[in-house]
């Protein structure tokens, strides 16, 4: 028997309508697609394996502080400190810092520090990223790399890191499925060479 439907408040909606505006103009890079897709995505993936609704608030607003002149104070009086306090978790506190530190900072602070609510959000996010180059890859080729600041290799060293940490850190349901998606994504997209 199915599952009743989880019912979101509204607060949901204005955190949508919040973030269409802060990201607004911002497009996925290489493409004309509005930037809001991929928020809404990560929320689409919480949403579907049953998140409460601060998590997939902070799904929705998770690269605002990163990208967008929206403040953490104004996170926090219109959605609360756990909505905040999750946004603030999953953005990089230095964006310019070469590539390889803030990576190596995320890894560190998902793999040492951050609660099992951060990564959940985390995971969808990255869980996104992932399908969204697979989908890439299958349309343009290795021409697909050309959009990003670092080469084919880079990318695939941080993604099987997260593949790495996620597996190790998510321990329950939904995150175990979640993880495991995220490593068969992975390897999809960086298979490991066969040895002779």
């Amino acid at each position: 028997m199915p599952q009743a439907a989880r019912i979101y408040s509204g607060t949901l909606y204005d955190a949508i309508e919040l973030a269409a505006r802060a990201h607004h103009g911002q497009v996925r890079k290489g493409t004309e697609v509005p930037y809001l897709v991929h928020p809404l995505a990560v929320a689409a993936i919480l949403i579907r394996v049953r998140s409460p609704e601060h998590l997939v608030i902070a799904g929705i607003l998770h690269d605002t502080l990163e990208d967008t002149p929206l403040t953490s104070g104004e996170i926090r009086a219109r959605f609360g400190p756990q909505v905040a306090d999750l946004v603030i978790g999953l953005s990089e506190p230095d964006k310019g810092a070469p590539w390889e530190e803030r990576k190596r900072h995320t890894l560190v602070f998902l793999e040492e520090e951050a609660g099992e609510e951060l990564i959940l959000v985390a995971l969808a996010d990255k869980l996104d990223n992932i399908r969204t180059v697979r989908e890439g890859l299958a349309e343009e080729g290795d021409a697909y790399w050309q959009r990003f600041n670092r080469p084919e290799a880079d990318q695939a060293w941080y993604f099987r890191e997260l593949a790495r940490v996620f597996t190790a850190r998510m321990n329950s349901e939904p995150g175990r499925s979640l993880a495991a998606r995220f490593a068969m994504e992975t390897s999809t997209v960086f298979p490991l060479p066969r040895h002779r």
